[in-house]
């Protein structure tokens, strides 16, 4: 048992007095490199991490759906028929009950508009995934709850599916405006494999990474600074894109090719060209990316990392002092690549390393950081790690 695993299991004794049915977890994910292209229906790169969160769910013998966390000091607990009221597809709005609460409860009223229904349940969820560091612990709580009520509800949905449930509850139960890139990292992860994601046909492969093979470590480097997609910066920046995309004349950035770049600069104004160039570059640098994977491994993609980095900072405007501090620090103790991974404005960085500098890294990040009078950064290594299923 996992401390996820004891955390729910015991949060759910102590909130119905009897054991739950099973227990069933998903990933938080790291994005090996593609940001902000998942909405616009470009490419992907993200890959499952070790870090689960973890949903105690049992049933109950009306129709009532109650969710706890080890997060939140009060259950909520609302009529399974009520969640239709609850949630009217309300994207940029605030939900009607407390943020964390609208996840598990989002993914109810979602299968419940995949033709999904069953009897009441109470969840109780714990997590290891950070909260607010880029790493997709939403997409964690949406999974391990669509996985439970999918098996309990014998709702038959695969994993494809039950993606698409989890964007659907994080657009509208939460209204957060993200792309499904974080859904389908985190119910079709492999061991060892990072998932090459076409976001607009949904197509997956999976892709070797094969990091520590080659003597490799990924290092996740977690500025403590909070961010919550929900809010401004990242809705802008999707405006901007959609922007960008009717004044090409296309119906997504993903129609836009890096030849056609000089003529996006002539016709629009210098912001929105720039958040535009992210986009086609970036999707460039994913399938590049995936080609340099597979043909000379995980040493040779430092560059398009850096490279990467270098757009979010400049052109899409993303990142933040504590990020860039991490990145350039990492490189400069002998990093092959480092970026900033999530939806940026805080979050998490990510260096790929060698095994044996880790602790020299880490420690050249944690005296950038004191130097710069930043708050003391969160270290750890990732691998990438199974997706979405039933623990116990």
């Amino acid at each position: 048992m996992t401390a996820a695993q004891d955390s729910a299991r015991a949060l759910f004794s102590a909130l119905t007095g009897y054991e739950p049915d099973g227990l069933w977890s998903a990933p938080g994910r790291v994005n090996l490199i593609g940001e902000h292209t998942d909405y616009n229906e470009g490419f992907v790169l993200p890959f499952a991490i070790p870090h689960r969160t973890v949903a105690a769910v049992g049933t109950r013998d009306d129709g009532r759906i109650r969710v706890a966390s080890t997060f939140a000091d009060d259950a909520v607990e609302v009529g399974l028929d009520e969640l239709v009221s609850l949630f009217p597809t309300r994207t940029g709005s605030q939900p009607a009950v407390p943020e964390w609460a609208a996840y598990p409860l989002g993914v109810a009223w979602a299968l419940q508009l995949a033709g999904a229904s069953g009897h009441g349940v109470d969840i109780a969820i714990a997590s290891d995934v950070p909260v607010g560091a880029g790493l997709s612990s939403s997409a964690a709580i949406e999974g391990a709850t669509a996985s439970a009520l999918n098996d309990l509800w014998d709702a038959g949905l695969d994993r494809v599916a039950l993606a698409r449930v989890g964007r659907r509850a994080e657009n509208e139960a939460v209204g957060a405006p993200t792309g499904i890139m974080d859904q389908m990292a985190s119910m079709l992860g492999e061991p060892d494999e990072a998932i090459f994601l076409d976001c607009r046909s949904l197509e997956a492969q999976t892709v070797p990474v094969g990091a520590a093979a080659s003597g490799l470590a990924i290092l996740v480097m977690d500025t403590r600074v909070k961010h919550a997609h929900s809010t401004g910066g990242y809705g802008e920046r999707r405006a901007s894109c959609e922007k960008g995309a009717a004044v090409m004349g296309v119906s997504s950035l993903r129609d836009v090719s890096v030849a056609d770049l000089p003529r996006a600069e002539e016709l629009m104004d210098d912001v929105t060209f720039r958040r535009v160039r992210h986009i086609v570059t970036e999707n460039q640098r994913v399938l590049d990316t995936v080609r340099v994977l597979r043909e000379q491994g995980a040493r040779a993609i430092g560059e398009l990392l850096i490279a990467s980095h270098a757009s979010m900072r400049d052109d899409f405007e993303i990142s933040v002092p504590e990020l860039d501090t991490a990145v350039e620090a990492a490189l400069a103790a002998g990093a092959i690549g480092a970026r900033m991974t999530g939806g940026g404005f805080g979050g998490a960085a990510i260096a790929l390393i060698e095994q044996s500098a880790v602790d020299a890294v880490s420690a050249a990040v944690e005296d950038a950081f004191a130097q710069a009078g930043f708050g003391a950064p969160h270290l750890f290594t990732v691998v990438p790690a199974a997706g979405a299923h039933r623990d116990a």
